[in-house]
């Protein structure tokens, strides 16, 4: 059994090979069934874009797939940079100037309203038809800090400081946590768990 991950992005495989596994379900990216078309994400929210891409690919490679959207909500500038978030500072995918931006939007923002969520919508989408057959969403509550700190992960990683009571990595930020920790708590990460039970529903039938 395949199920193929709408995206090229290398950790986003690995977390979903490390879910799977136990299915023995093989999960394969655009690239090893010769790409796939140009999805316009134009949806309003991030529940929109996943259902979108995840339909477009079970379409176009006749198999199930998996797709996700996920991005940063700030509470002070009223969710953004939200579904924009890979391209806040206009060019999609620089992380550098993605954070430049957002630190300079809330350079007059008091250390007590920072408060921002990651946010990943993954939908499941049936071979052939492209139906959504399953939908999560998963989210991780956080602070944004002044300046950069870690060096891992990416995206608005070096910002965002997870707050939530109660786990061992509270009160760290999301660059400076191994792959392990910053699963054990992130938007991606819960969302995978939430999901899993569908999956296991779909390859064990």
């Amino acid at each position: 059994m395949k199920l193929l991950l709408a995206s090229g992005n290398a950790k986003k495989l690995a977390e979903l090979q490390r879910i799977t596994a136990p299915l023995g379900v093989e999960v394969v990216q655009p690239s090893d069934i010769g790409g796939l078309p140009d999805v316009i994400e134009d949806g309003a929210t991030f529940a929109a874009n996943a259902a979108k891409k995840a339909t477009e690919g079970a379409r176009h490679s006749g198999l199930w797939t998996l797709a996700d959207d996920s991005g940063l909500e700030v509470d002070a500038l009223d969710g953004a940079p939200g579904v924009y978030s890979a391209r806040y500072a206009g060019t999609h995918g620089d992380d550098a100037a993605n954070n430049a931006k957002l630190l300079t939007e809330l350079a007059g923002v008091p250390d007590g309203d920072r408060g921002a969520s990651f946010v990943c919508a993954l939908a499941l989408a049936r071979p052939e038809t492209g139906e959504i057959v399953h939908e999560v969403l998963g989210r991780t509550h956080g602070t944004i800090l002044r300046e950069p700190v870690g060096t891992g992960g990416f995206g608005y990683d070096p910002l965002f400081r997870f707050s939530e009571p109660g786990f061992p990595v509270t009160g760290l930020v999301f660059a400076t946590l191994s792959a392990e920790e910053k699963g054990s708590v992130s938007h991606r990460g819960r969302a995978l768990r939430e999901l899993q039970p569908a999956l296991a529903s779909v390859f064990q039938h």
